[in-house]
């Protein structure tokens, strides 16, 4: 029978731990990402997992003065399908921060800049097998920019839509978009503006998510 915790709430903390590694293998050097063999010290048990090493990632929640969010359609190979997601793009420029990258990718991908940036998210994607930490920025009072970046291979499909924030919301809840980060923006952006936006965070918060996805791997 569950138990029923009144005081659950104030402990729901993601907690870091640093389990001692023996040894750390890179199995495959990817083209963006590797995968990686990791033996380390737990529950007085010795481990073995294999997991993607990422570098991290940012995505951007465009909202207009309309309430219209902004996604664009794009092919991923892996899922063999186009999907609805939001700007987003990896943390592969050294000394880049998150909101900077942020910024870039939403000039880069849909030709937008914002005068007002706020954290909306920090999410782990696939902790169970992938070092991933994203953070997702809500973006507004927006205004197009323009910059000397070429869409490329499959970014060069961008087609950018605008939709109402409900409507997004509904396609998520009715399996129409599948995209996690995607599902996950919109239903956040959701309940922040029905908490009169009190839950937006400083975008410029420290990222320690990150910070200790992308630790020392080797004993």
């Amino acid at each position: 029978m569950a138990t029923n915790n009144s005081d659950a709430g104030s402990s729901l903390i993601d907690e870091p731990a640093a389990p001692r590694v023996l040894d750390s293998e890179l199995l495959v050097r990817g083209h963006v990402w590797d995968i990686r063999r990791d033996r380390f010290e737990f529950g007085g048990a010795t481990l073995e997992r294999d997991y993607m090493d990422h570098p991290g990632a940012v995505a951007v929640l465009a909202l207009d003065a309309e309430d219209r969010v902004l996604l664009i359609k794009q092919y991923r190979h892996p899922i063999a399908h186009r999907d609805w997601e939001i700007p987003a793009g990896l943390m592969d420029m050294p000394g880049e921060s998150g909101l900077r990258t942020a910024q870039r990718e939403l000039a880069e991908e849909v030709d937008l800049g914002a005068e007002r940036w706020d954290l909306l998210l920090d999410l782990f994607l696939s902790p169970g097998g992938s070092s991933e930490a994203m953070r997702v920025f809500l973006a507004r009072d927006l205004h197009t920019v323009e910059h000397d970046y070429v869409r490329g291979e499959e970014e060069a499909e961008f087609v950018p839509h605008w939709v109402p924030l409900e409507d997004a919301v509904s396609a998520v809840l009715d399996g129409s978009v599948k995209n996690a980060v995607t599902a996950s923006a919109v239903l956040a952006t959701l309940a922040a503006k029905g908490r009169g936006w009190k839950t937006l965070r400083d975008p410029q918060l420290p990222w320690t998510a990150r910070e200790a996805s992308r630790g020392e791997r080797s004993a």
